[in-house]
């Protein structure tokens, strides 16, 4: 037990082997190059096949290690059907490269497939002075700034290669997996369209990102859509995830380990925006912009690949407020986006307050 939440398996498996977790669901576990240092994937029998969900980081090492999985863990099986929880580089990096290999059909939602492509094609000037221009207007300096640009062009060195075509996923739709019927249950936040899978009949839910039992999955703003609240469908997507999933069902996430205790869960990750958002509102107090509130939100140094996250996540909490009506924003002389707090107290809609989770960045 850790706290509220119960852990079945006390450990992972070792890269390139496979954990039996859940009737016809085996677990595997590929390395990442940052901080967080995993992702966790999920093979399902599938009749004659296997059913992939998440391919993995698309680097040499997350590669080489496939090809001891298909030499010694597949049984003899080829993978049938492979599918992204959604667009990000650790679930969908080799997604190409797996079905290419195998023949093998790719299924995603419209917005993480479509998201995907448009993340490859985004190299260009263009995009590198939206980005740069967004971190300005959030208060960093033309170094940091040009930093967060940069980050933008990682993608495509991270997804090599996207199926050319696609099965789309679609919120309500079922999948049968080897006779076993699976509800896709669409988030949004993290992701723009993050299908989770749900099996009533063996009370399993693969989260992908949406609920991790450690972390808290990052949700930013980003520069395709300043304006957003990503923050607000995030907590609404997390509402509707604890009423449609049992109470006692096993969370196979994508980071971390399987665990049960989902409403448990659901409810620190709830208490843990509204602190976030409570801190906030104590900073705002006089005139602050984004960057000025990371030392305040994330007291510990970041590395350059956190720093962007961290700034996303700042900005979408600050968004969150202004939408409820708690903080009013206004621009500097030079242009960077100042927040203030309207009132001394949240807005009605946040609430939940007591413990936080720790905070990481997902990519």
């Amino acid at each position: 037990m850790d706290g509220l939440l119960e852990f079945p398996l006390a450990a992972p498996p070792a890269p390139g082997e496979k954990v039996f977790v859940a009737p016809g669901i085996w677990w595997l576990r590929m390395p990442l190059p940052f901080a967080l240092d995993h992702i966790n994937l999920w093979l399902l029998e599938d009749g004659e096949g296997w059913t992939l969900i998440d391919s993995g980081y698309g680097s040499p090492e997350t590669r080489a290690l496939w090809g001891r999985i298909f030499a010694e863990s597949l049984d003899g099986r080829p993978l049938t059907r492979i599918i992204a929880t959604h667009f990000h580089p650790d679930h969908i990096g080799l997604a190409g490269f797996l079905c290419d290999h195998f023949g093998a059909p790719f299924f995603a939602t419209e917005k993480e497939w479509l998201s995907a492509r448009l993340a490859r094609a985004e190299e260009g000037d263009d995009v590198a002075a939206l980005r740069t221009r967004f971190a300005r207007r959030a208060g960093l300096d033309p170094a940091a700034a040009l930093r967060y640009a940069e980050r933008g062009k990682a993608y495509r060195r991270a997804v090599p290669s996207l199926p050319p075509s696609y099965h789309r996923l679609e919120e309500g739709m079922t999948l049968v997996i080897a006779g076993r019927r699976y509800e896709v249950i669409v988030g949004e936040g993290h992701a723009p369209e993050h299908a989770s899978f749900y099996c009533r009949e063996s009370r399993v839910l693969i989260a992908g990102d949406q609920v991790l039992p450690k972390i808290s999955p990052n949700i930013s703003l980003t520069a395709q859509e300043p304006e957003g609240d990503p923050l607000g469908r995030y907590l609404s997507s997390l509402d509707r995830l604890g009423q449609r999933v049992a109470r006692e069902s096993l969370v196979l996430p994508s980071h971390n380990l399987p665990f049960y205790g989902l409403k448990e869960r659901i409810e620190a990750l709830q208490r843990h925006h509204l602190l976030r958002c409570q801190e906030v509102l104590r900073a705002c107090s006089r005139p602050r912009s984004a960057a000025e509130l990371l030392p305040v939100l994330f007291p510990r140094r970041l590395d350059t690949h956190e720093e962007g996250f961290a700034l996303g996540e700042a900005l979408a909490h600050l968004n969150h407020l202004v939408f409820q009506g708690a903080i009013e924003r206004s621009a500097s002389a030079d242009g960077v986006l100042c927040f203030s707090a309207a009132n001394a107290r949240l807005a009605p809609g946040a609430r939940r307050a007591q413990s936080s989770p720790n905070s990481t960045f997902i990519a």
